[in-house]
């Protein structure tokens, strides 16, 4: 009888996300519409500084640089990097590209106590950018992360169109070999399922989240609701971005091809240390919140397999029919990132890496070592 309630229960859980929750595994909040080649009511195009964190990025930073110096914008446009106290001549690479006109390269202070270092380097960034021009957009991207072109144009006419304070793309992850396509495409399924597209889109709802390698924010927004010091401490800093933002305006969040990740992952090892960085930031810091996701993953994603290959009866009907709408579920996130349908049966297996990997992050913030970023221990909460 307790079998086949918690196959029963795992089926309905996942019946209800389909059904329900936003339609997060659609993915039908793209960028995939074409804006007008101009801003609406035949405004000129308002000046846009691209504000680049980076820190000890020597091997990415030339591609990604090149590919904001390529923008197509019509509009003022500058950019600016801040060099976060790198010791592998990320800096001079950047120097070395030149277009000084349009490209500024900072060296970043020291952090301060209270700030994590990504939005430290961030903080310099804007300011200079706001002291020097006054931009109307911050472009707020990712070292690592490469544009297509026509990018920023599409974002700023997306923008400007809807009314936006918060324009952000989720960049595509860099999905190549076995580990990539076993584990990345549902990092971004689970980040959906968190923080339903639609609903961030829908300016009544309260879910609020951004994707932190492409953010397009509104300067004069930004510095209503407190300016990026408002977040100084936040680990998962880009949702913190787009809950800060969602009180100002209305915020729009989407997949899209025009912004993609250029770093490999180097084997598990480094998609481990990536969700492990922020995930029990996540809970909150929080052990009963850990002890809830585990058993809740538990029910989702582990139960289901083991009733339909074990089970009998109603066990087994409910573990068969809640395997079958998870992959189904997985399906347009697999064919976004066009891997084979077949990792949707895989996602019972995926979600138990991922259980792993944020048990692991609660571990290494209790040893001191939480939010590790860059050789920085960033986390600043404690367990509650």
């Amino acid at each position: 009888m307790i079998a086949a309630t918690l196959s029963l229960l795992a089926a309905a859980i996942w019946l209800y996300l389909l059904l329900g929750r936003g339609g997060f595994w659609l993915t039908r909040e793209r960028d995939t519409n074409i804006f007008a080649s101009t801003p609406g009511n035949g405004n000129p195009w308002p000046s846009v500084t691209a504000i680049v964190p980076a820190r000890n990025e020597a091997d990415v930073i030339a591609t990604t640089l090149s590919s904001l110096l390529a923008q197509d914008y019509p509009g003022p446009f500058h950019i600016v990097l801040v060099d976060d106290q790198s010791d592998d001549g990320t800096g001079a690479i950047a120097r070395a590209l030149g277009h000084p006109d349009r490209l500024i390269v900072l060296s970043g202070a020291a952090r301060p106590p209270g700030w994590t270092g990504k939005l430290w380097a961030v903080n310099q960034g804007v300011a200079h950018a706001s002291h020097d021009h006054a931009p109307a957009y911050l472009w707020l991207t990712d070292a690592d992360i490469a544009h297509t072109p026509d990018n920023l144009r599409q974002l700023v006419a997306r923008a400007e169109a809807g009314g936006l304070v918060l324009t952000s793309l989720m960049a595509k992850l860099h999905c190549r070999d076995l580990f990539e396509r076993f584990l990345i495409p549902a990092f971004v399924f689970f980040f959906a399922m968190l923080y339903p597209f639609g609903l961030v889109n829908r300016q009544r709802s309260t879910v609020a989240a951004a994707a932190g390698g492409c953010m397009l924010v509104k300067r004069t927004a930004l510095e209503n609701a407190g300016g990026i010091g408002a977040i100084a401490h936040e680990i998962i800093d880009d949702c913190a971005l787009g809950r800060l933002m969602k009180g100002q305006g209305p915020i729009w969040l989407g997949l899209t091809n025009r912004a993609r990740s250029v770093r490999p992952y180097d084997g598990i090892g480094e998609i481990h240390r990536m969700v492990a960085r922020s995930a029990y930031a996540q809970l909150h810091y929080s052990p009963l919140l850990l002890v809830g996701t585990v058993l809740g993953m538990v029910l989702l994603y582990l139960v289901p397999p083991s009733f339909a290959l074990l089970g009998a009866g109603l066990a087994r009907i409910g573990g068969i029919a809640a395997w079958v709408l998870m992959a189904v579920a997985f399906q347009p996130m697999l064919r976004f990132y066009r891997v084979t349908p077949l990792w949707g049966l895989a996602l019972p297996m995926i979600g138990l890496f991922y259980t792993t990997f944020t048990m692991d992050s609660a571990i290494q913030h209790w040893r001191g070592r939480g939010g590790m970023w860059k050789g920085r221990a960033q986390a600043m909460g404690r367990p509650s």
